[in-house]
């Protein structure tokens, strides 16, 4: 074998000027990607009052039996499906529903919408409004209950008549016996002062 068919040194030669230019395109690609991209973040809704109630209390007092296989969402506590997690009492679940890993799953940030004076305004009247609808309810409730409880002292009352009334023509009745019995007994009267 020759010493023009081998090479001296059996490593590999690299190309150092084909590579620093593919560097440097990729860095151009990287810059032009950027550039193309929006660098603004992501903009998320302000946060909400819920719309929906939250359910503690439908497994309360309730036995379940958890196995090896039981999906998590099963399992024993409250589960969010949205986080997918599980938490395992009712105080953690609501400090986990208003925390701002869940409100960042759900696509809410924690800051809030400023509200304007007429905006609380107009929440002040329609709460002003509930309270009165409430004491008209109220009233209108209290109403028929005192109605009902008039009626029943005056069907109570009248019965009372009645069985006095019955008593006494009972008692007018009786009288004569009872004369004929003080008799026999020995004395003048049963301690009544009528007669």
């Amino acid at each position: 074998m020759s010493s023009s068919s081998r090479p001296d040194d059996h490593r590999r030669k690299w190309d150092r000027d084909e590579y620093e230019k593919l560097a440097r395109k990729r860095l151009m690609d990287d810059l032009d990607d950027d550039r193309s991209k929006d660098l603004s973040p992501i903009k998320r809704e302000m946060l909400k009052q819920r719309d929906y109630r939250v359910d503690l209390d439908s497994k309360l007092g309730k036995s379940v039996v958890i196995t090896k296989a039981t999906p998590s969402s099963q399992s024993g506590g409250y589960y969010c499906n949205v986080c997918d997690c599980v938490v395992k009492d009712s105080i953690n679940f609501l400090d986990h529903i208003n925390g701002k890993k869940h409100q960042r799953n759900l696509g809410m940030s924690m800051k809030i919408e400023r509200s304007s004076l007429d905006q609380v305004k107009k929440r002040f009247e329609t709460n002003k409004k509930k309270m009165e609808e409430k004491k008209k309810d109220y009233d209108l409730e209290q109403r028929l209950r005192e109605l009902k409880e008039e009626e029943e002292k005056l069907k109570e009352y009248r019965k009372e008549k009645k069985k006095e009334k019955k008593r006494k023509h009972d008692d007018l009745d009786d009288e004569p016996q009872k004369d004929d019995m003080a008799a026999l007994m020995g004395f003048s009267g049963f301690g009544t002062s009528n007669k």
